[in-house]
């Protein structure tokens, strides 16, 4: 039946069709570089989303947790093998990414007889500079994206857009930990919400109503509803951490000393 390349064409689209379908209630991953390092934030009920993968990697994913934990597997034996043989400089995100993630998730996808990985990925990359980070967004079917700035994983392009427009406007340069990581959590307020509105078929808003929409108190106050039984997941690759390791977690009365006050409030239960 799939012989006929039309009908592979066929399968594959609708391969595509059901994993955009199973992103529908994933929570957002943004990625944003401030002045020391990379800052990773999601929001779960308690399943991780954010690993260490190397010294100066770290991965952020959404969708299924098994799929994203045999991918996070590969990853790291990937790196360590890499770092064995070769060096620890060796161990890049595009190196991971070209040379082995994303050809394993082009043929799971492509291989219609077999199940694909329900799995986006984010890799971030410290650089050995300041400015020289990367960040690499990889899809279920092995294509990837690469930037320096900020990136975001999302269950659709449209809400990712709009979470990096968001992200642009509000952290248009490196900032400081406290003033990042608001902006990451206000732009995961922006692409959960855009999800909701797609998931209950709702179109496009307003241009009029866009600003009002994107009001950081507007955020805080969906954030308050939205964050009443989930935890808030929060990883760095910080310049200034010491050793060869440059990951660490954020731990909650952490990221609560760095949040501002009114956002803070907002977030209380």
């Amino acid at each position: 039946m799939y012989e006929e390349p039309y009908r592979w064409v066929e399968a594959v689209e609708n391969r595509r069709q059901y994993l955009d379908e199973q992103f529908k209630e994933g929570s957002p991953v943004v990625a944003l570089a401030y002045d020391a390092g990379i800052l990773l934030l999601t929001v779960s009920k308690g399943t991780p989303k954010i690993y260490e993968i190397y010294d100066r990697l770290a991965l952020g994913g959404m969708g299924h947790p098994a799929d994203l934990e045999k991918l996070r597997f590969s990853l790291l034996e990937m790196a360590h093998v890499e770092g064995f043989n070769r060096s620890p400089a060796d161990v890049t995100g595009v190196r991971m990414v070209k040379y082995g993630i994303a050809p394993v998730l082009k043929q799971a996808f492509e291989e219609v007889f077999k199940a694909p990985f329900i799995a986006k990925l984010l890799l971030a990359e410290l650089g050995m500079k300041a400015g020289k980070s990367s960040l690499l967004t990889i899809s279920y079917d092995g294509t990837f994206e690469e930037a320096s700035h900020c990136a975001v994983l999302a269950a659709n392009p449209s809400t990712q857009r709009a979470m990096l427009e968001f992200l642009h406007r509000q952290a248009p340069e490196r900032l400081p930990l406290d003033q990042t990581i608001t902006s990451a959590l206000l732009a995961w307020a922006v692409g959960d919400r855009a999800q909701r509105r797609h998931e209950a078929g709702e179109t496009e808003p307003d241009k009029t109503q866009a600003p009002a929409m994107e009001a950081p108190d507007a955020l805080a106050s969906y954030l308050h509803n939205r964050l009443s039984d989930k935890t808030i997941e929060c990883a760095l690759l910080d310049r200034n951490e010491r050793g060869s390791s440059k990951y660490r977690v954020l731990p909650p009365d952490e990221l609560s000393r760095t949040l501002p006050h009114d956002l803070k409030s907002s977030l209380s239960p």
